[in-house]
């Protein structure tokens, strides 16, 4: 077999030399999460606010279009979280990709791959505690309620979650996934039959004329698809997830590669299949940001508190969405401080093997959210957003620049790859990184939104990022160099 073929399904389990170098991160995690919970933990990644809340707006703003935004990232999202596995296959990490930065980009490449994650973990909670704010909302009993209140009550409550062992953590993440899944299926479900059997929707007989009587699948035209393209990768932030957690399973080897694999059917299924059965059930005008459009149509089928009831899920993706986010920034920043790249005291584990002082930094940093629901509660979700896909988009960039360097290694023969593999490799990497550059200029021709001034935040990023690096760089380097000197 090339070095570049696809593997066979026995080859894709065998077991690869483990030649990586150990990242001391690592130690102190009880490895309790089961195959199951990794399993679903990557579903859930793949299903959150931006699919529940984001559809909404996106399809507002791009009309039926929105489903081949969601089909080209969803394969983009795929290279990448297909590389990241194979990454993990050869040597499974708590630090996941900062942790190969550190082995293929050096110290400089894991300080800048672990602060925009971040960033992206600590925008994505403020957007996620937006989310559950409107979510709420949608009960009249608590339109009173300041959405800045009940931000601040849903930070507090998934923070005290959070901090419960590994593996409460895992199950408890295992039943939002269901519930998250279930939802998609019921919605599915219950769409087909309604346009299979014509039933009225909001009035109108659902089907094809939804769109073609609505201005066709361009309504807007094709700018403002592609406009939304930041949006929708936002959508399918966490799908790396599954790479975090493969430092607390413990056979890694055999769980992971299932769990990538899988990532293909459910972007088809759940991200492009709900799109279009949206956009078939109601005309694209009848969404909009300020509701989850499956809200939209569950109220609208007349179903006695059928809305309520898919509220309540969407309101549980949310709240998933920021449990897995601060999971996942604990875990990175105790690897960043052990390295010496994150503040020290963000390498303390609880007695029960979590990384609570990373937990609770990131939340910390997510309160901004809440004031940002208090000063311009209509515009805080597209805000963070935007600025949270830039932490996506640099994170994707890091992990596919880490394979790139790790095949180069292989050929050169100082690493093994792996049976389970990224195929087409470097080709793959090269038009990732291109599409994911070519987003960010889209960026700053989104004259409407806050596109143009997410792309002038880069300028500030940059300079914080510079200037923290040489205010860390000496005790990164003392540290590694005393690493090394160990026997």
């Amino acid at each position: 077999m090339t070095k570049d073929a696809s593997p066979t399904p026995a080859e894709e389990h065998a077991e690869p030399l483990d030649t990586g170098l150990p990242d001391p991160g690592d130690s102190g995690y009880s490895k309790t999460l089961q195959p199951r919970h990794i399993s679903m933990i990557a579903i859930g990644g793949a299903i959150g606010t931006g699919l529940f809340l984001g559809a909404g707006g996106n399809l507002a703003k791009a009309g039926p279009g929105l489903a081949l935004a969601y089909l080209v990232c969803g394969v983009f999202a795929f290279f990448v979280v297909r590389a990241l596995g194979e990454l993990v296959v050869y040597r499974p990490s708590s630090g996941s990709f900062v942790s190969y930065a550190r082995e293929f980009l050096g110290e400089r490449g894991a300080f800048v791959a672990g602060w925009m994650y971040v960033l992206n973990w600590a925008t994505t909670g403020m957007a996620d505690i937006t989310a559950i704010a409107l979510y709420v909302h949608y009960w009249s009993a608590f339109t009173s309620v300041p959405q800045w209140v009940l931000a601040l009550v849903a930070l507090a409550v998934v923070v005290t979650v959070n901090l419960v062992s590994v593996k409460s953590f895992g199950e408890m993440e295992f039943w939002f996934a269901i519930v998250k899944v279930a939802a998609i299926v019921a919605f599915l479900a219950v769409g087909t039959w309604l346009l299979a059997s014509r039933s009225p929707v909001d009035g109108d007989v659902p089907g094809l004329h939804m769109i073609t009587d609505h201005g066709g699948f361009f309504p807007l035209g094709l700018l403002p698809v592609v406009l939304v393209t930041q949006t929708v990768i936002f959508s399918y932030a966490a799908v790396e997830m599954v790479g975090v957690t493969a430092g607390e399973t413990a056979d890694p080897r055999t769980v992971v590669p299932k769990a990538v694999n899988s990532i293909v059917w459910r972007i088809a299924l759940f991200y492009v299949g709900s799109v279009v059965l949206l956009t078939l059930l109601l005309p694209w005008t009848s969404y909009s940001a300020s509701q989850s459009p499956f809200v939209t149509v569950f109220s609208d089928i007349g179903v006695p508190a059928a809305g309520g009831i898919m509220n309540l899920v969407v309101l549980t993706a949310a709240m998933s969405s920021l449990n897995s986010g601060l999971y996942t920034t604990g875990r990175i920043l105790r690897s960043m401080a052990v390295a010496g790249s994150a503040p020290s005291f963000t390498a303390r584990m609880s007695a029960s093997q979590v990384p609570y002082a990373g937990i609770l930094l990131t939340s910390f940093v997510s309160l901004i959210g809440v004031g940002l629901n208090a000063w311009l509660p209509d515009k805080a979700f597209a805000i963070v957003t935007n600025i949270a896909s830039l932490g996506v988009i640099s994170t994707w960039v890091m992990i596919m620049l880490c394979h790139l360097m790790f095949v180069r290694r292989a050929r050169q023969g100082l690493v093994e790859r792996p049976a389970f593999r990224l195929p087409g490799s470097p080709w793959i990497e090269l038009v990732t990184i291109a599409f994911l550059f070519a987003v960010i200029v889209m960026l700053w021709f989104d004259t409407d939104g806050p596109g143009r001034d997410t792309v002038l935040l880069l300028v500030p990023i940059t300079v914080a990022l510079v200037a923290g690096w040489y205010a860390v760089r000496g005790r990164v380097r003392a540290i590694a160099a005393h690493e090394k000197a160990r026997p």
